[in-house]
């Protein structure tokens, strides 16, 4: 039978490293990046094509499926898995960013979060026990511990008591993880907070290694406080981590930041970017992002990129579509930003594996970045 959870490196490149997590529902291939489903659905695709761009593990989100339509109706049918119809990894996070961050009213303790659903204003309480709950009902193969997120804007005091308290919710966390008969078949991560404090960053790592999980992730950084101030806390953050456990970096992002954060040993990702500025018309491409609503794509007969599954369409063609609001021009530019994804994270394990990641990501930011 297949390991529960087995992380493997298999080549490093200064601090960047190529791998494979094997779980009982397939390999994920490190450095990784999974499409964000919220909602069991990864939005304008069918999970055979979100498999094709190369995606080896997607995103599930504890806070609206718990909500809509509920964690034990998923149950009744079968798993998420079967629901969606997505046979291999689903990580989940634990829904307390958007229990801050979409709630108006919110009240917070030590036992949890109080809130009122952004969908009809109906009550609820999550927990770290209940969100362990809810992401084994859901039949997560990776489950996030909960935690309290605070702005890095906000005041060292504030910052330190939000990340004591997310440790503590860690411990509870995992207790309620190993209390689970079904935790043989899932594996827990832990997250690390600290906002941009090394010192506080050390602290929540240092507790968290001290409960054990089987891999970790840096919270609380892409909530505005830019790329170079994301990068200075990678600098440190990342090591203060267990070296032979995955990284996983929350909520990142524009591709410059994966490539930045996998040299300084981030091993997974996930962002809602690509599948909602491809509903929005932005394609990302190795030239840099485009607006395919711009006027000067209305003639122009030439793909995205030849490479594309998407490069039997032209840009005059999506154009049109994206302009026009039709519904194929959201699935053929989510889908081509998708494969972008996957293509530049195929681009980075084969350049960590060959030791020629400077010389590739030196490459990618010269012709990428210089229309950003």
């Amino acid at each position: 039978m297949p390991p529960r959870f087995q992380f493997t490196i298999a080549a490093t490149d200064g601090r960047a490293r190529t791998g494979m997590i094997a779980m009982r529902r397939g390999e994920i291939r490190t450095p990784a990046f999974m499409p964000v489903g919220t909602a069991a659905t990864v939005k304008a695709m069918k999970p055979a094509d979100v498999r094709a761009t190369g995606a080896d593990i997607i995103l599930g989100n504890t806070y609206h499926l718990m909500l809509r339509p509920g964690a034990e109706r998923v149950r009744r049918l079968g798993g998420l898995h079967a629901f969606m119809g997505w046979d291999r990894p689903i990580l989940t996070d634990s829904g307390g960013y958007q229990v801050m961050s979409l709630s108006a009213l919110t009240k917070r303790s030590e036992e949890g979060v109080a809130f009122a659903s952004h969908l009809d204003g109906s009550r609820h309480m999550i927990s770290p026990e209940r969100s362990t709950e809810i992401q084994r009902l859901l039949g997560s193969d990776i489950i996030m511990a909960f935690d309290e997120l605070v702005p890095t804007t906000s005041t060292r005091e504030v910052q330190a008591a939000a990340m004591e308290r997310s440790m503590r919710w860690a411990k509870r966390s995992r207790d309620a993880f190993l209390s689970d008969p079904h935790s043989e078949a899932a594996a827990q991560f832990g997250i690390q907070q600290g906002a941009l404090d090394e010192g506080l960053r050390k602290a929540s790592a240092d507790a968290l290694l001290d409960i054990g999980f089987d891999g970790y992730a840096v919270g609380g950084l892409a909530v505005g406080e830019g790329q170079e101030a994301m990068f200075a806390c990678l600098d440190y953050a990342p090591g203060q981590l267990d070296a032979t456990r995955p990284r996983y970096l929350m909520g990142v992002g524009k591709p410059d930041d994966i490539v930045g954060a996998v040299e300084r040993g981030i091993d997974m990702f996930d962002c809602v970017l690509p599948t909602r500025s491809g509903r929005n018309g932005q394609a990302f491409t190795w030239d840099g992002p485009l607006n395919i609503r711009n006027a000067k794509y209305a003639e122009d007969q030439t793909p995205l990129d030849p490479e594309s599954p998407t490069a039997n369409w032209t840009k005059a063609y999506l154009h049109h579509l994206v302009r026009s609001g039709e519904m194929l021009g959201a699935m053929l530019m989510t889908e081509h930003n998708l494969w972008f994804y996957q293509r530049l994270m195929g681009g980075l394990r084969e350049a960590i594996a060959e030791g020629r990641l400077k010389a590739f990501a030196d490459g990618f930011r010269a012709r990428y970045c210089k229309t950003v």
